[in-house]
C-alpha cells in the first residue's frame, strides 16, 4: 500500500502508529463525514475497505471555516505532516465514528496541510470506497424491525439499511443565544414499511442527502440515533456525529432492496399510499385557485394540501359499475381482480400471504374553475360516499345514478385536495380529493375576493 510520487511516500492508514516520521507523509483518502465547531472540525476518511480513522483540524477562525468549506463528502484528500495520536476510544467513539483504527490524526494550521486530490489514478482507486459501508452489510435493521421493536429502541444507536422515498425542504432556524441551525427530513422505505422519517441536522449530511434521487437511492446508514417522536407518536431515525451513510451500496443486501424500490416505484404503489387519512381536513387552511395550485406543485416537489372553490366538471357516474367501484389490494392498494384470488403486484408487501381486498368508490373527476382545469383527481372510498351521500352504488338504477351526478356535477364545491409530485402523468402531479361538500356562496365570494 506504502509507494512514492514526486518522492513523497504515502501511508496507508492500516501502517500507522505514533512513531511515523516522513517529513512529508501524506494519506490520499475517500472524505467520509465531517462536523465543525469554532476552531476545530473533524472528518472521517478510508483508503481501504477496512480501514478509516478519524481525522480532527485546529487553528484559527479563518483557516477553519476557509476548509471547511473546500472540500465535501466524497472528495479525495491528500493530507501532509498530521500528528498521529493514540485515540481515547470511550471519549472518541462516543461522539465520533467508531474506526477500527488505534489512532486519530490531529492536523494543525502551523505544521500540517490537507489539499484536495486531483491525481486520476488515485480518485480512481479511492472512490468506489464510497459505497462500501463501514459497517457489516448484514448487520442493520430493516425499518420493519424498528417499528416493530418500537419504543425499546428509544435513544439506541443502530444500522439501517433503506432506500429514499422523499426529501423535504430544509428549514432554518435561530436558537435563544443566536446561532443559525437548519433541519431537513428524509422519508425512507424498505419492503417492510413505506415511510419512515430521517432527521438531519448537520450542514454536510444536509448537503449531501440534498443530492439524492427518490426512489432511485439506497441508503446504508451506520449508527443512526433511534428516538420516539411523542408529537407524531412514531419512530424516527436521527444523523448525529457517529453517523456515516453510504450512498447506494455495493452489497447484496443494497442491490436486493435497490430492484424493490424501483419495481414499487413503477407499480405506482407509494403514489397509492398517501392515503386521504394521512391529512387532517383541519390542518388545511391555505386556499388557491387551480392555476395557483398548479404553479406552486411545479415550483415545490413535496406533498402539500389547500382548499378550492372549484366546480366538479367530470364525473362518470353513468358510466359501467366496474369504473366506479373497484377492488384493490388491502396491502399495497394495487387494483385487484377478485377472481383470480392473487396480487397481481409482484412488490406487494404481502407476498405470498392470502389476498385480502378493499371495494369502493375510485372515481377519476376534473376539477375547474376560472383559471383552469385540474384532470384525473382521485375521488375514492368514504370520501366519495360521502360526497354523493351514497354507500349503495351498485344497486342503483341507471337513472338514479344519472341524478346523483347532476346534483354535484358543475356546482360551485368547497374542495380539500392534495397533490403529490408524479413525474409520470401528464400534468406532473396527482390530485386526490380529501373532502369535498357543496359550498357557501358567501364564503365563496369572501376567499375568492382575497385571491384576486
Amino acid at each position: 500500500m506504502a509507494y512514492s510520487r514526486q518522492a513523497k511516500d504515502f501511508v496507508a492508514i492500516s501502517d500507522l502508529h505514533p512513531n511515523t516520521t516522513h517529513p512529508f507523509s501524506e494519506l490520499i483518502s475517500g472524505f467520509s463525514g465531517i462536523g465543525f465547531d469554532r476552531f476545530t472540525f473533524g472528518f472521517t476518511i478510508k483508503d481501504s475497505p477496512d480501514y478509516f480513522i478519524n481525522v480532527s483540524l485546529w487553528g484559527n477562525d479563518g483557516y477553519i471555516n476557509g476548509l471547511s468549506n473546500s472540500f465535501r463528502i466524497g472528495d479525495c484528500v491528500i493530507i501532509e505532516n498530521p500528528l498521529v495520536a493514540t485515540k481515547d476510544p470511550e471519549k472518541e467513539d462516543r461522539f465520533c465514528p467508531s474506526t477500527p483504527s488505534f489512532y486519530r490524526l490531529l492536523v494543525s494550521e502551523a505544521h500540517s496541510q490537507l489539499s484536495i486530490g486531483s491525481d486520476i489514478e488515485m480518485m480512481n482507486r479511492l472512490l468506489p470506497l464510497l459505497h462500501l459501508p463501514v459497517k457489516d452489510s448484514r448487520d442493520f435493521y430493516s425499518l420493519g424491525d424498528i417499528v416493530a421493536n418500537g419504543q425499546s429502541l428509544d435513544r439506541t444507536v443502530i444500522n439501517i439499511l433503506a432506500a429514499v422515498r422523499s426529501i423535504a425542504e430544509p428549514k432554518f432556524f435561530t436558537t435563544a443565544d443566536g446561532r443559525k441551525g437548519q433541519r431537513l427530513e428524509v422519508k425512507l422505505f424498505d419492503d417492510s414499511v413505506t415511510s419512515f422519517p430521517l432527521v438531519c441536522w448537520d450542514r454536510e449530511a444536509i448537503q449531501l442527502v440534498q443530492t439524492l434521487i427518490p426512489r432511485e437511492t439506497v441508503l446504508f446508514i451506520s449508527d443512526a440515533r433511534i428516538g420516539f417522536d411523542s408529537f407524531r407518536n412514531c419512530m424516527t431515525a436521527t444523523v448525529n456525529s457517529k453517523t456515516i451513510i453510504t450512498v447506494n451500496p455495493d452489497t447484496k443486501e443494497a442491490s436486493l432492496l435497490f430492484s424493490y424500490a424501483k419495481e414499487v416505484s413503477e407499480s405506482g404503489v407509494l403514489h397509492e399510499d398517501d392515503r386521504p387519512g394521512d391529512v387532517p381536513v383541519d390542518s388545511i387552511s391555505d386556499v388557491y385557485t387551480v392555476s395557483q395550485l398548479k404553479l406552486k406543485a411545479q415550483e415545490n416537489p413535496e406533498v402539500f394540501c389547500g382548499i378550492t372553490y372549484s366546480f366538479i366538471s367530470k364525473l362518470d357516474l353513468d358510466t359501467s359499475v366496474s369504473k366506479v367501484i373497484r377492488s384493490r389490494c388491502s396491502k399495497c392498494r394495487y387494483q385487484v381482480n377478485e377472481e383470480i384470488q392473487s396480487c397481481s403486484n409482484t412488490a406487494c408487501p404481502g407476498g405470498d400471504q392470502p389476498l385480502t381486498v378493499t371495494t369502493g368508490f375510485d372515481l377519476l373527476v376534473d376539477v375547474t374553475d376560472h383559471t383552469g382545469t385540474l384532470q384525473s383527481c382521485s375521488l375514492n372510498g368514504t370520501v366519495a360516499e360521502k360526497t354523493l351521500g351514497c354507500n349503495e352504488f351498485v344497486s342503483l338504477t341507471e337513472d338514479e345514478r344519472t341524478a346523483m351526478k347532476w346534483k354535484i356535477l358543475l356546482e360551485r364545491c368547497k374542495l380539500y385536495i392534495k397533490i403529490t409530485p408524479s413525474p409520470k402523468s401528464r400534468s406532473g402531479m396527482r390530485g386526490n380529493v380529501l373532502q369535498c361538500s357543496l359550498a357557501d356562496p358567501g364564503e365563496v365570494k369572501q376567499n375568492m375576493s382575497a385571491l384576486q
